[in-house]
């Protein structure tokens, strides 16, 4: 599949799944570069059962509907058609016999998001480490998560965008004011997206700029991300870390 014949959704969800593929984190060995990506997109275990059940709710014949891959990645009014009381028990099964974070803890009642800041935050186990190795963790889940920023500047193959953190303040997951986060756009003859200008508003993904994101889209983002941190902080309170 070559990236002129990738349909907008497929072409959004190579950009978004390249930069942990690339980590060897997620998906194939061998997936074909960032275009070859959407061809495999089963083999994204931890993002298939959230886009199946996007596009079951909004009754999306493809799973890589561009609807269903930007409101997994960023967010959006379909997620309010996924009914959390179907959707835990979809990701229970899905990821029966991993490790995970407070997937098991969560109950039907909870605002349940099929976001993938739900995945990082909550299905991944690294809010468990909190506790133990509080950098770690939360470097590992400031990268993993989609984050947005303001490009201020752009040197070569790399950009400097002015980002909120993910920190840990008073034992709370929080989103820190915005720093400078110097991320790649460009790796040789590859880019997930057109060259970025200062004054733009990007996602990043792991090292990578993904995507130009709308006032809207970067506002959908910044809500959805906040909505499964205040489901985690109130786990974390009760102090449901090991």
């Amino acid at each position: 599949m070559t990236a002129d014949r990738l349909s907008p959704g497929q072409a959004l969800f190579g950009r978004y799944a390249y930069p942990p593929n690339e980590l060897g984190y997620c998906g194939p060995t061998s997936g074909g570069g960032m275009s070859g990506l959407a061809s495999h997109a089963r083999e994204f275990d931890g993002a298939w059962p959230y886009l199946s059940a996007i596009a079951d709710a909004m009754g999306a014949a493809d799973a890589l509907d561009e609807e269903v891959v930007t409101s997994y990645w960023v967010g959006g009014p379909a997620l309010a058609k996924v009914d959390p009381a179907e959707l835990l028990p979809r990701l229970r099964a899905a990821f029966t016999g991993q490790v995970t974070g407070l997937l098991d803890s969560v109950p039907a009642s909870a605002l349940v998001l099929a976001h993938h800041s739900f995945h990082v935050f909550v299905v991944y186990p690294w809010v468990r480490f909190l506790g133990r190795d509080a950098a770690t963790a939360v470097g590992v889940m400031q990268d993993c998560r989609i984050r947005w920023g303001t490009v201020e500047s752009v040197t070569g193959e790399r950009v400097v965008i002015a980002s909120r953190p993910l920190q840990l303040d008073n034992g709370m997951l929080t989103l820190g004011e915005p720093r400078p986060d110097n991320v790649q756009w460009k790796k040789g003859e590859l880019s997930l997206v057109p060259p970025p200008e200062p004054g733009m508003t990007v996602s990043a993904h792991w090292d990578w700029v993904c995507a130009t994101l709308s006032d809207d889209e970067s506002a959908e983002l910044e809500t959805s991300t906040r909505t499964t941190l205040e489901l985690v902080n109130s786990y974390v309170e009760q102090g449901v870390r090991s």
